[in-house]
């Protein structure tokens, strides 16, 4: 099998080889809950990068999403579509298929995109901190650093190693 295991939707355990392409329901060794599992050959294939795609040579093979004369060799993680090396792309670990990577991009879901955040706890502590020389308008400033700090405390913290307690 390949470094990909396929696992369990529930426990997310990894499941036998040999409930794989059974064609009828098993049970998890783990969590006992019923799976079927269907898997094309390609994804036991191992990856190949840096490559042309290939032409499907052999009948039931699964074939490239995106160029259906390709032979697939792995599947998109976000999509699952079946990619040709020339379709693939590695992003931590993972193969995404373009179409999947530009609505990551568009939407923000994906982080290991993102090139700017908003500094919340630098912007929590200038409003604290340099009021200070005018003395009155802290009395504005000090209830927006607390509704800021507030406001924050969920958000993504900084790609800088920061720590909740900043806030």
């Amino acid at each position: 099998m390949t470094a990909t295991a396929i696992t369990c939707p529930k426990c997310h355990m990894p499941l036998p080889e040999t409930g794989i392409n059974a064609g009828d329901f098993i049970q998890c060794p783990f969590c006992s809950g019923p799976i079927q599992t269907e898997v094309f050959p390609a994804f036991f294939r191992p990856t190949q990068t840096g490559q042309a795609g290939e032409t499907i040579l052999v009948e039931g093979e699964a074939s490239c999403f995106y160029h259906p004369a390709k032979r697939a060799s792995v599947p998109c993680a976000t999509c699952g579509r079946f990619l040709c090396a020339l379709c693939d792309i590695e992003l931590n670990g993972q193969h995404v298929c373009p179409v999947c990577l530009e609505s990551g991009k568009q939407k923000g879901k994906l982080s290991e995109l993102e090139n700017k955040r908003t500094l919340y706890d630098s912007a929590a502590l200038s409003l604290t901190i340099l009021p200070l020389l005018m003395w009155p308008i802290t009395l504005l400033t000090a209830p927006a650093a607390v509704v800021l700090a507030i406001y924050a405390w969920n958000k993504p913290r900084s790609i800088v190693g920061r720590t909740r307690f900043r806030i």
